[in-house]
């Protein structure tokens, strides 16, 4: 079970101080936990069901395993730790990475039950794998600087300084394609210095103070709080990232995983999702 923390009450554009994490590689992977109660002094298969010692009647744990896209990092260990409690003998585990990387994943045959990406192309381009996904929150982007925004950075066009060390996340990362839009939108010509996996990646480089700038989610700004300066990007120019949640077709545990994605639709989950500062459909 993943340690969780609260996350700070705020709306989509509040910008809270929580530590940042890292984003989680690779599949955690975890198989169902048959428990065999131990028959109280009998092996007789038998019993009633509400004998103790019944072999039909013991409960049975269940662990899912979702892939989630890097920037539900933070929302989603508090979620797993919520829907765990209103769910006993239900384990919820998680693989962060970017999207690609999740479907790359699944590619390669890594199990899993649940899928959730950070746009709805990628979540397309595994329509094969999947169930019908279902959109549970919504994103912006946002420039992130250090805390005291050294290159002096005050709007879109100042990326395109060929002095500023600029960071975004690879085109084919959700970040990364919605970064593009917004800097060709703006007319901006920037040239990164560096092209990141994951978007929280991008939010560490400029965390550790190794680039002057670096495009968000508004939720990682939040998350990363007075350890960044954000300067918002126009709503005109900005673009609104949807987040699908789908089961697989190859789930090991499919009606768990069909609760699981119907749960992160519901109001607990919604509301969890409101306070890090998703926007929810």
């Amino acid at each position: 079970m993943f340690r969780t923390r609260a996350v700070s009450r705020s709306r989509s554009r509040s910008r809270l101080v929580a530590r940042p994490r890292r984003a989680l590689a690779g599949a955690l992977l975890a198989p169902a936990v048959v428990l065999g109660l131990a028959g109280c002094g009998s092996d007789d298969s038998g019993d009633s069901e509400d004998s103790a010692g019944s072999s039909n009647g013991g409960g049975s744990e269940v662990t899912l395993t979702v892939l989630a896209a890097a920037s539900l990092t933070d929302v989603f260990e508090e979620a797993g730790a919520a829907y765990e409690e209103e769910n006993p003998g239900t384990t919820v585990r998680f693989s962060f990475a970017g999207s690609q990387e999740l479907v790359a994943q699944l590619d390669g045959g890594a199990p899993a039950d649940v899928l959730v990406t950070a746009d709805t192309d990628t979540m397309a381009s595994a329509a094969e794998l999947t169930g019908e996904p279902s959109v549970i929150a919504r994103n912006e982007l946002t420039i992130v600087t250090p805390p005291d925004n050294p290159a002096g950075v005050d709007e879109l066009a100042d990326l395109a300084d060929p002095e500023l060390r600029l960071v975004l996340a690879a085109p084919e990362v959700p970040a990364g394609r919605y970064g593009q839009e917004i800097l060709t939108a703006a007319g901006v010509a920037a040239e990164p210095d560096s092209l990141e996996a994951n978007v929280r990646a991008v939010l560490g480089k400029v965390q550790l103070g190794e680039a002057d700038a670096g495009l968000v989610y508004v939720t990682d700004a939040t998350v990363a709080g007075d350890e960044v300066h954000v300067v918002p990007i126009p709503e005109e120019l900005n673009v609104v990232a949807e987040y699908p949640a789908a089961t697989l077709n190859d789930a090991e545990h499919p009606e768990e995983a069909a609760e699981f994605v119907a749960w992160l639709n519901e109001e607990a989950a919604r509301g969890l999702l409101a306070e890090a500062g998703f926007l929810v459909p």
